[in-house]
């Protein structure tokens, strides 16, 4: 399910802020400073969608559960 870290997605909230449109990386970096309301509203919007466990389709949205997972995993691929 994890995109590539440098595919180009655009982080945005359903508070109408402005995007930011950036790598899969710094948005998820982005995303990772919001505080807990933010993130609730946060999504990502995808250039190429991902495959999703359960589901036959793919997706061009992640979720805040499915982002804040990615920034587990790159803080955890950071550590190393």
């Amino acid at each position: 399910m994890t995109p590539p870290w440098d595919q180009p997605a655009t982080l945005i909230d359903l508070d109408g802020t402005t995007p930011l449109i950036a790598t899969v990386r710094d948005c998820v970096r982005h995303f990772a400073m919001f505080k807990p309301a933010a993130k609730a509203d946060a999504r990502i919007l995808l250039t190429a969608p991902v495959a999703r466990t359960g589901r036959k389709t793919r997706t061009w949205v992640l979720n805040p559960d499915e982002i804040d997972a990615l920034a587990y995993q790159l803080a955890v691929e950071q550590d190393d």
